[in-house]
């Protein structure tokens, strides 16, 4: 899959496939990082959540190359966590 075709695919992602499943980012990220601030006892804010999980989607793809989703979903949450840098 070429850079290009990654990027298209993960804006589709996070601009229409993502909302309509999950309701909006900004609202789950900040639900997300609530409940993952209480459990590691440290704050956690919106942006963070985007950067972790993109750092989970790194995991994945160290396992497991050939999983083109992992590289579109990565791409997408760092999209999304710069996003959210403002609202932090």
């Amino acid at each position: 899959m070429k850079r290009a075709e990654i990027l298209d695919t993960a804006k589709k992602y996070v601009e229409t496939d993502r909302q309509n499943l999950h309701g909006k980012m900004e609202d789950n990220f900040s639900t997300i990082a609530k409940y993952w601030s209480i459990h590691l006892g440290i704050e956690i804010t919106a942006s963070d959540v985007g950067v972790m999980m993109g750092l989970l989607k790194i995991a994945r793809i160290k396992s497991n190359t050939g999983h083109e989703d992992n590289f579109i979903d990565c791409a997408g949450y760092i999209a999304c966590a710069g996003e959210c840098v403002d609202s932090d």
